[in-house]
């Protein structure tokens, strides 16, 4: 008979942990939010005030400086930032805090408090119970701020984000009646730059390679290296092509640095190569440069070499639209909704048109 023993310890290893809302009645709570190509992500716990209003701050609850809280390996603990375990706050990419440099990272972040400033701390140990087994040699960054009072008392401590802009973001936490905002900054437009090149080091289709060289045109960045990209885009071995989408990225790229009549040469020999919604979206974006004429000439292309396709009709028409010639436009968008088939959408939006041309408005 074969006897099968296990002990107690043995047994219950095998079994999951049991799931249990976060210990004291503190929520877990999750925010982020991207800057550029960096992402920030703070994780926490959230205690209530529970009535405690004007016993928060200085007392046990969120006590002021660094002191000794009888537990763990610190005779110096700051105040976790939050309940539980670490609040953390991680950076996929080099930030500056306040103006002070922090590198990409995971950080355990506590605050030093004070009656009118504090100190706002990034350390290296990010998986610690509270701030028991706080230690300063591992500090990444501390800066100091001033927290702003505010009217009404936040029951559930957060963290937000606010005052977005290209390159930058504040980050507050707010409990009872306090705010403490900081601000980060990063090279959004070098981060990102550093993110295509990094990713252009392999082998890339031609459309991959585009996405790098709009988003120079769109910033007015690096022009010369979005002007090398295109170029790679176009005649690159295995994965180039010279096709109307890769020359009129290039010609995107020449019309940004001033270089017109080059574009103009590279759009002549783009557009034989484009498909007919390929030319009249490109016609489009020339309407919306106010560049009319030279959307007039390619729109008449357009419909001369396609009269079968509706659109060409209705993009010669917003042309003449553009030129303030709204009886030629309305025979055109007219002669558009013969060609037009069952497509109901367009029907309406091309009625739309003419009866916005027959009142004499531009339909551009």
């Amino acid at each position: 008979m074969v006897v099968l023993a296990f002990t107690v310890s043995e047994s219950l290893s095998q079994i999951m942990p049991v799931s249990r809302e976060p210990y004291g009645g503190n929520k877990r709570a999750w925010v982020g939010e991207q800057l550029g190509v960096v992402k920030i992500d703070i994780s926490y716990n959230r205690p209530g005030v529970k009535g405690r209003e004007g016993k928060i701050y200085g007392t046990g609850v969120a006590h002021y400086g660094f002191v000794d809280l009888g537990h763990g390996t610190t005779n110096g603990a700051p105040w976790r930032a939050g309940a539980n375990e670490n609040t953390t706050i991680s950076f996929s990419h080099p930030v500056t805090i306040e103006g002070k440099p922090l590198p990409a990272g995971k950080y355990g972040f506590f605050i030093a408090l004070g009656e009118t400033e504090s100190t706002l701390i990034f350390n290296k140990i990010n998986n610690s119970w509270g701030s028991f087994y706080y230690d300063e040699t591992q500090d990444a960054l501390r800066v100091t701020v001033k927290h702003q009072n505010l009217p009404e008392s936040v029951e559930w401590l957060k963290y937000d984000f606010s005052d977005e802009t290209d390159n930058s973001v504040t980050i507050a936490m707010s409990w009872e009646k306090r705010r403490f905002p900081f601000k980060v900054e990063a090279d959004t437009k070098g981060l990102q730059m550093a993110e295509f090149r990094s990713s252009y080091r392999t082998t890339r289709g031609y459309e991959d390679i585009l996405v790098g060289v709009y988003w120079c045109v769109d910033n007015n960045y690096e022009l010369d290296q979005a002007l090398a990209w295109a170029d790679r885009a176009i005649s690159m071995r295995v994965m180039g092509e010279k096709n109307f989408r890769t020359l009129l990225a290039k010609a995107a790229v020449l019309n940004k640095m001033n270089r017109h009549e080059e574009a103009k040469q590279i759009m002549n020999e783009a557009l034989p190569m484009g498909t007919s919604r390929d030319v009249h979206f490109y016609a489009r974006q020339l309407l919306g440069q106010k560049m009319n004429k030279e959307a007039l000439q390619v729109f008449k292309m357009n419909y001369e070499k396609h009269p079968e396709d509706y659109y060409t009709h209705v993009g010669l028409g917003r042309a003449y639209s553009a030129m303030g010639d709204y009886k030629k436009a309305i025979s055109l968008m007219k002669s558009g909704l013969e060609h037009v088939g069952n497509d109901a959408a367009a029907k309406a939006n091309i009625t739309a048109m003419i009866e916005k041309l027959e009142k004499g408005v531009d339909v551009n």
